[in-house]
């Protein structure tokens, strides 16, 4: 009833410094979609939901791990995006859990049982969070598959709240690095792109 989601965010992508100055300064470039198969929300362009820091903090962690990075990070940098999310599949919504739910029925159904179990989210060296996502991805291509196939509307978006890192205080309900992230399918629901501004100290921030 309530999929479209008509109102703007403000996203914020890490990359090299070289990728979002090209970005900002042509129109006609943008980012190109990420296809790993582990990736949180499946296929698509990825930004952090009103969050530079955690953008920058991800750009610096993967110069840290070039091998995690198709593309070498040197100068770590934030790219800001003005976005509508669309038609979104937006895993806070009570609808879009149930349609992830049938998304892993589909999933199920198609594989082999060899093939199912060798897909699972995992926990990379001694990370206690579920960083690698095989199964999460998985499941959400194949509920994008099953609408492309019986020709339902594609979704433009997904997004999804995770809860990342260790907790703030000692049996906290919250983790230092929670976050919300958009994944963008659709390349129309980036508005523009800019470069974040610094805060200017004399002024409250609205």
């Amino acid at each position: 009833m309530y999929p479209v989601r008509g109102n703007f965010i403000l996203g914020f992508h890490g990359c090299d410094h070289p990728v979002r100055d090209q970005i900002v300064s042509n129109p006609n470039k943008s980012l190109n979609p990420s296809e790993n198969d582990y990736d949180w929300l499946g296929h698509g362009i990825y930004f952090w939901e009103n969050n530079p820091t955690r953008a920058l903090q991800y750009a610096q962690s993967l110069k840290k791990n070039p091998r995690r990075s198709k593309t070498p990070i040197k100068k770590p940098a934030v790219l800001g995006a003005v976005i509508q999310l669309g038609y979104c599949l937006d895993l806070v919504d009570s609808e879009s859990l149930e349609l992830l739910r049938l998304g892993y029925s589909l999933l199920e159904a198609s594989l082999d049982r060899s093939e199912f179990k060798s897909l699972e989210n995992s926990t990379p060296g001694n990370n206690s969070d579920l960083l690698i996502r095989r199964l999460d991805c998985a499941v959400i291509q194949a509920l994008h598959d099953y609408r492309s196939e019986n020709s339902l509307r594609p979704f433009d978006s997904v997004r999804g709240v995770f809860f990342e890192g260790d907790e703030i205080y000692p049996n906290a309900g919250f983790k230092e690095k929670n976050h919300i992230q958009v994944c963008i399918r659709n390349p129309n629901c980036i508005k523009g792109f800019f470069l974040p501004r610094k805060e200017n100290s004399r002024f409250i921030v609205p």
